[in-house]
């Protein structure tokens, strides 16, 4: 048998739960997110962006939420839509690799990751109004070395950069 979910708090993006002695953080229409690893001869698109929690800006591979304005939209079309809002670049394919938690002790929020094939730019990138993105394009060679002057400057790296990171770190 379950605790009762009690909502603590709820705005307008996020609610506050708690089940039985555990408290965690949901989005408040159920929203999930899509993940997009955008690899193009040799280099990896990557997206920086100011993030209040964080109070500093973040590394992060480019996202965005499905069904944001469009209640039945598809992985796919979000990635895709995300992708060109975020980074300026079109992909030919998206291909679903799979849902993932990114924090489930603290928040529900999962993720649908997808990689995105055939790149081809169509204009700079930057997000919608407001958002502020700046756009990386690294080699793949160069993303330990990239990650680490980043983190010089101040910045923060999401998790998901380790994707990028498995073969360095998985090296003896």
């Amino acid at each position: 048998m379950t605790d009762p979910v009690e909502i603590m708090w709820q705005g307008k993006f996020i609610t506050a739960r708690r089940e039985g002695r555990w408290e965690y953080v949901s989005r408040s229409r159920g929203i999930r997110a899509a993940v997009i690893v955008a690899v193009d001869d040799g280099h990896v698109l990557l997206v920086e962006q100011y993030r209040v929690p964080l109070g500093r800006n973040c590394i992060e591979l480019p996202a965005g939420l499905i069904g944001d304005d469009d209640e039945g939209e598809a992985v796919g079309t979000a990635a895709a839509r995300e992708l060109e809002e975020e980074t300026g670049y079109r992909a030919a394919r998206i291909v679903e690799i799979g849902e993932f938690s990114s924090s489930p002790g603290m928040v529900s929020e999962t993720f649908t990751l997808v990689r995105a094939h055939g790149l081809e730019k169509i204009h700079e990138g930057g997000g919608v109004s407001g958002e502020n993105i700046t756009v990386h394009r690294v080699a793949l060679v160069d993303i330990p070395a990239f990650i680490e002057r980043q983190r010089a400057l101040g910045k923060m790296i999401d998790v998901r950069i380790l994707l990028l990171l498995a073969g360095p770190i998985l090296a003896d």
